[in-house]
């Protein structure tokens, strides 16, 4: 792919994310892909997603490096909903191969969570 078909691509994949439309991720995403090191179906990529979103039900997701912003209605990543609209940092890296993503990283900086979530 060339760049300008990768950041297609990715704002695509983008905005499926935000559309919620995750029945489509066959198009975007192996069977299996290996997900910050360990193996994991397609299908549990998208319970993944369903997870998150249903749990912080605005949750959208922003291309600049990689921005997320919400407002978490259920417990998420070990942290109780206050009612407060929460804002951190996430930087993604992916490797497509054969017009897919077959190896997927991200970091998300969870102080900045917690500490929006705790004050």
């Amino acid at each position: 792919m060339t760049p300008d078909e990768l950041r297609d691509f990715y704002r695509r994949y983008i905005e499926l994310a935000n559309n919620r439309d995750f029945d489509r991720m066959a198009e975007f995403a192996h069977d299996e892909v290996i997900m910050n090191g360990t193996p994991v179906s397609r299908d549990d990529m998208v319970a993944e997603f369903h997870r998150h979103t249903d749990a912080v039900p605005d949750l959208s997701w922003e291309v600049q490096e990689l921005l997320v912003d919400g407002t978490p209605v259920a417990e998420w990543n070990g942290l109780a909903p206050t009612g407060a609209t929460v804002t951190f940092a996430e930087t993604a890296f992916y490797e497509v191969v054969d017009g897919r993503f077959k190896h997927m990283w991200y970091l998300m900086d969870g102080v900045a969570l917690q500490a929006q979530l705790t004050e």
